[in-house]
Order: structure tokens, then sequence, then C-alpha cells
């Protein structure tokens, strides 16, 4: 049996794992990697891509920082998030605001410190990265279109930092981030309509704020058709192996979000329709073991 000290200290632990959201960040983490071994340096052998010590530096950099991110994010909507998701900020609370800004310093110095074993340009990287992230969660945020824009953005920024360092630039890795962008714009802006309540108490001018949730609807209708020119691309321009059964699924996945959508009224209903995106994103990231079967099997084996 725990004592009432461990426990205390187990749900305290649980509140900063809630407010890093540690299970997005494990799902970046893999991501980052699996982009390094299948995509970006598919032609070097396993063992250098995974024992990379200055690859491992740049991921532990940049779940860092997105650590930090979620901590001064949870900092500034701490009044909109008990509006709006009450119970997990009764669990983010426990853990005080001073104790979140101490761990937010000590991860952004962190990061700074892994960036800078790989090169004085990384550390120069993070530090715009996580001034980014800092400006977006004080000011930008509140903004329509911006806000959206920014957020979007900076969620794609460490895989430049991927792409980058092994200097692969190929033009299907930019119609897959093009995807990628689309589907993280849509995800903002039914987040958007979801904590819509909140937004509106705590002033934040976000669109559905500003412009009604018609808009909105016509907004995210416009960035579903969008979704469907890389997914075009990908699909015919470029090899991508069994990875065409995740852009087919998508595509159905997608039909049905605009149907749910133009239906949706309340908030139950947008989190489904924001359930529905985070499912292709987090398919998306292990969908890349598709590309090439053969190459993953022979690696695994």
């Amino acid at each position: 049996m725990f004592s009432r000290r461990q426990k205390h200290i187990l749900l305290k632990f649980f509140s900063l794992f809630s407010v890093i959201r540690g299970y997005n960040i494990l799902i970046i983490i893999i991501a980052q990697y699996l982009t390094a071994i299948y995509i970006l340096a598919h032609d070097l052998p396993l063992r250098d891509v995974i024992f990379d010590l200055n690859l491992f530096m740049l991921v532990l950099a940049s779940a860092a920082t997105i650590a930090g991110g979620y901590i001064i994010n949870s900092f500034y909507d701490s009044e909109k998030d008990l509006i709006n998701r009450p119970y997990k900020s009764q669990l983010d609370r426990l853990v005080s605001q001073n104790t979140k800004l101490s761990f937010y310093f000590l991860l952004n110095f962190l990061a700074v410190i892994m960036a800078s074993y790989v090169s004085f340009k990384a550390v120069i990287f993070f530090s715009f990265y996580i001034f980014g992230i800092w400006f977006y969660s004080h000011k930008l945020k509140k903004l329509p279109f911006i806000g959206n824009l920014t957020s979007a953005i900076l969620t794609i920024t460490p895989f430049f930092a991927i792409f980058i360092y092994y200097r692969n630039f190929e033009t299907v890795i930019f119609v897959h981030a093009t995807f990628l962008f689309l589907i993280i714009s849509m995800r903002e802006l039914t987040k958007d309509l979801e904590n819509i309540k909140g937004d509106l108490v705590q002033n934040y001018h976000t669109i559905p704020v500003v412009y009604g949730e018609k808009v909105s609807k016509i907004m995210l209708t416009v960035l579903t058709l969008l979704t469907l020119i890389p997914s075009y691309l990908v699909l015919y321009k470029f090899e991508i192996g069994h990875m065409y059964l995740f852009f087919y699924t998508c595509v159905l996945l997608l039909v049905i979000f605009l149907l749910l959508l133009w239906l949706s009224k309340t908030k139950t209903h947008y989190l489904i329709l924001h359930n529905i995106l985070k499912f292709i994103i987090v398919a998306g990231v292990f969908s890349i073991l598709l590309i090439n079967v053969d190459l993953v099997l022979s690696r695994i084996l």
C-alpha cells in the first residue's frame, strides 16, 4: 500500500505528465525517429541512425522544448481551461504555477544545452523555437488566423530540425509536410470550435469567436478539400509503397469528418471531430513503416 506522502508525490507526477502531455511528446519522438530511419536516412545502416548521438540530442532538445511549450501554454490558459477542461484542470493544478515555471525554464535550458552538443546553428534554431512558442502562448494565440497558422507551424518545426540535419530536401518530403500542416491547421480550428465557451469568457479572439461557427465550418471545409491535393500527389506522383492504404483511409475519414462537421453543434460533437484528426496524425506516424515494408522487415530481422 502507498503511504499518503507517496500518493501525493504520485499525483503530482501524473499532474506534471498531464501538463506536458507526455503521450504527445512520446508520439513526436517516435515520429522523428521513424522519419529519420525510413525516409531521411533510409540508405544508412540502421545502427548508424539509432546510435547517432547528434540525432538523439536533437530529438531530446525537441522533446524538452515542446514540454516547456505545453507548460507555458498551460500557465497562460489556466483560467480558460477551468471552463473548457474542468477535470483536467483539477489534475493540472496539483502542481503550483511556480513549480511549473521552474520546470519551464529548466527544460528550455536543457534543450539549449543539448542543442549545443550538435552545433551552434542548432542552438540558434532552438532558441528561436523556444521564443516562438512563448510568443505564441503569450500573444498570438488570442488572435484569429495568425494564432492558428503559428500553432500549425510550431507543431511541425521539430521535424525541420531533422530535415536540416540530414540535408534531405526531396519534393515528396515537402508534400508530406504540406499534408501534415493542413491536418494540424484543421485540428487547431476544430479545437477553437470545441473551446469556444472558454475563449468567449477569456476574450480570446479566435476564428469561431470573431467570425462565428458557420465561417469556421466553411474554412474547415476548404482546408479539407485542400488536403486532397497533397493526397493526390503522394498517391499518383511518388512511390510510397503500402502507405497508399493510409492516404485512402484518410480520404474516407475526411469525408466522414465533413459530414459530421455540418451536423455538429455541441462541444461533444467537436470533440469527436478533433479525435478523428488526432487519429489521422497518429496513424500517419506509424504508417511511415508502410513506405518500404521490405526495408522494415530487413531492419527488424
